[in-house]
């Protein structure tokens, strides 16, 4: 297990301050103070830290299959209407990212980027339904060698302000890669053919 590189500049800052914090502490107050507030710091820095692992994962490819494009616990499974690409009845299935899992995102299937478009917006809990709609997200839509696609979003929640998608439409993806990472958790939603 590794961190993963989105995470370095939000450690380096974050051990920065705890380190100035820390050390303002231990000169102005007494011992007790900065035994309390320096294993308070370990402990959040040790929080932070874990959004950002990197787990060594074997790459999953089954042609005639679909993965979750994210860790987490499933929210969502209902049949709804997609109004921004497809603008058909579909599948929904999201995934709900809490603190505790890995942040990284992967291709469901194996396939060409058909659809990009980053949505600004709100920052909702994710659990929330309309989050998938209003708030920040990105869109995308890869189509398999035998022409089935689906699209899938990175939606952000209350707590995830950077969402990082590494896709260009017309670039081809396999199945279980790395394509994206939202910082401090989220959602991923996937619309599938009914």
């Amino acid at each position: 297990m590794t961190v993963h590189k989105e995470g370095f500049p939000t450690l380096l800052i974050l051990i920065a301050f705890l380190g100035i914090l820390n050390f303002l502490i231990g000169y102005f107050l007494n011992p007790i103070f900065q035994i309390i507030i320096g294993t308070a710091s370990v402990l959040f820095f040790l929080f932070i830290l874990q959004f950002f692992r990197y787990p060594n994962r074997k790459v999953i490819n089954l042609p005639d299959a679909i993965i979750s494009a994210a860790d987490g616990t499933v929210v969502v499974i209902e049949e709804t209407t997609e109004n921004e690409y497809f603008k058909d009845k579909r599948i929904q299935v999201s995934v709900f990212m809490s603190a505790l899992n890995v942040h990284i995102n992967w291709m469901p299937m194996g396939g060409i980027i058909k659809y990009y478009k980053l949505h600004q917006g709100l920052f909702l809990l994710a659990k929330n339904p309309k989050s998938s709609t209003e708030n920040e997200r990105s869109s995308i839509v890869v189509e398999d060698q035998k022409g089935r696609s689906i699209l899938f979003r990175q939606v952000a929640g209350i707590m995830a302000r950077r969402i990082v998608a590494r896709i260009t439409e017309g670039k081809t993806l396999e199945q279980g890669h790395e394509f994206g990472f939202i910082k401090f958790g989220s959602r991923v939603d996937m619309f599938f053919p009914l």
